[in-house]
């Protein structure tokens, strides 16, 4: 019974979110262009649950790069409100649109001259009349079974707000080092601050084969770090290619068999590479930018001094220095 129902809340806030996608309209982005066009910051209020949903998307926006603070109504109305400014673009969360507190500062703001948007799951209430755009974030019902408490209606308002986040990422081409900048202390920001020499592979972790080698040996390297490539070296160890699964994947679609071919039949001439001094965050925006998740790593000369995997940036299983 209680499995039953632990199921039934979640497929009740799944359909209310998976609803809530279907009446996304052409507010959202106009709502996304006027937060970008804004010199100042996002201001969310709202009270009860809205309230710390609202802290909540105050807190990823600003982890993502758009300046946001939360403004308790209450507080607004004692002070706070100096807070604001014309420039601001200010955001309501009420999912009746009627919650008195919100709805007593909207002249107020009004007033001061933002834009004022409205998350709210009546169109026709009291907050959305007042608002400038209205962004629809009704479900059809609570996942409690008295029909009244917060549930679902909380779940679709943070889904929105996790939305609006990831486009305002997007639009504003947030990359890797800036959340590398505004995230000195987390985990990820601390792997980003690495430079390269402190987590690529080394010596016998780096898988390579050299010119002239066959397609057949070459793959056995590639399974043998699992790392899903393998670099073509000349003698003197300077990079002359790399051969990865999705290399494979495109010749064997061209050709029955790759045992009678060379690895230079098959390897990306001329990849690209990072130096062993180059900042994590740099390798991770390269990996994102052409879509790949190995880069070799070469000094000056070229010469190959290690291999670096997406993995030894983000982290899977245990971190790795220099392959150990």
């Amino acid at each position: 019974m209680i499995i039953k129902q632990a199921v039934e809340v979640l497929k009740i806030e799944a359909e209310g979110i998976l609803k809530l996608a279907d009446r996304i309209d052409d507010n959202f982005p106009k709502m996304v262009e006027i937060i970008c066009q804004s010199g100042g910051r996002l201001i969310i209020s709202g009270i009860g649950k809205s309230g710390l949903v609202g802290r909540k998307i105050v807190a990823t926006l600003n982890s993502t790069g758009t300046r946001s603070l939360f403004l308790h109504p209450a507080e607004a109305m004692h002070g706070d409100l100096g807070m604001v400014g014309p420039d601001d673009i200010f955001i309501a969360l009420s999912n009746s649109g009627e919650t008195d507190e919100l709805n007593i500062l909207m002249p107020s703001i009004r007033k001061i001259g933002c834009t004022i948007i409205a998350f709210t799951g009546h169109k026709n209430s009291t907050l959305a009349r007042h608002s400038d755009i209205i962004i629809d974030v009704a479900v059809e019902k609570e996942a409690c079974p008295l029909g009244f408490v917060p549930t679902a209606s909380t779940t679709a308002l943070l889904a929105i707000g996790d939305a609006l986040a990831v486009t305002l990422i997007n639009k504003k081409h947030f990359k890797t080092s800036d959340f590398k900048k505004i995230h000195p202390g987390g985990t990820l920001g601390q792997r980003l601050s690495n430079k390269v020499k402190d987590i690529m592979l080394t010596d016998a972790s780096i898988p390579y084969v050299l010119e002239g080698t066959t397609m057949e040996d070459a793959v056995k390297e590639i399974n043998r770090l699992g790392l899903g490539a393998t670099l073509v070296i000349s003698a003197d160890n300077t990079l002359a290619g790399i051969i990865t699964d999705g290399d494979l994947r495109r010749l064997i679609a061209k050709r029955k068999s790759i045992v009678e071919l060379t690895v230079e039949d098959a390897m990306t001439k001329n990849p690209r590479t990072v130096g062993p001094d180059s900042p994590a965050y740099d390798s991770l925006n390269i990996m994102e930018k052409y879509q790949i998740t190995v880069l070799p790593i070469t000094d000056s000369a070229g010469k190959v001094c290690g291999i670096l995997h997406l993995h030894d940036i983000l982290g899977k299983g245990d971190f790795k220095f220099n392959g150990n």
